[in-house]
């Protein structure tokens, strides 16, 4: 069967806090086989900028594939197992996105990492992320899993409070990065994605983000 992985990780890993990790590279090799997967998620259940809490609009547009997809409306942040604009159940995780993020958080120290949820950001130039948590998972033992696909970002990464000092991470295609532990709830976020053009992804950058919701 061939490796679509290849080389897991041609970069040296970079320790970004206890628990937290960049694997430079890590999912360069299948590159083009996880952008057609987020395709044929996408064809069953389309990106759409979701609404806020507070009534707003969220720049970067989502979807997701898996039991579980993340969801925000004006009810508040969740998970659930229907596409609210479909009206089915979400796609199921493509195995070569479950694979990645399984060996990516063993890579990292976190062995037998077995996603249930994986939100797929759609990040057009000029789109950015607020610094925010990860805690509408049932359980924070498990780790989050985010990787970089298409143009390049700057990755926010704080620490347990919004004001505290924040890092900013490069972040190419292929790149990921993996947090938990210590580091599981500290506020992370994404400045303005550049204008740009990758020859795989085109004027996008793709962030997906494997986590452990049920």
């Amino acid at each position: 069967m061939l490796d679509l992985f290849g080389d897991p990780s041609p970069g040296s890993p970079r320790l970004l806090a206890e628990g937290a990790w960049l694997l430079p590279g890590f999912a360069t090799g299948p590159g083009r086989a996880l952008l057609t997967a987020i395709g044929t998620v996408a064809g069953h259940t389309p990106f759409r900028q979701m609404e806020t809490p507070g009534g707003g609009r969220m720049s970067v547009a989502m979807t997701s594939c898996g039991h579980l997809g993340w969801l925000t409306d004006r009810s508040g942040y969740r998970y659930g197992v229907v596409d609210p604009v479909t009206g089915q159940p979400w796609p199921t995780m493509p195995l070569i996105l479950a694979e990645l993020a399984a060996r990516a958080a063993g890579a990292a120290g976190y062995p037998g990492f077995q996603p249930d949820s994986c939100l797929i950001n759609r990040y057009a130039p000029g789109t950015r992320m607020g610094l925010h948590q990860d805690r509408d998972e049932a359980d924070m033992a498990h780790p989050i899993v985010s990787v970089s696909l298409g143009l390049p970002a700057i990755f926010l990464f704080g620490g347990r409070t919004r004001t505290g000092p924040v890092q900013r991470v490069p972040l190419h295609h292929g790149d990921i990065v993996v947090w938990g532990g210590p580091s599981r709830r500290f506020y992370h976020g994404v400045a303005p994605v550049a204008a740009g053009e990758h020859p795989l992804a085109g004027p996008f950058r793709y962030n997906l983000t494997f986590r452990r919701a049920g």
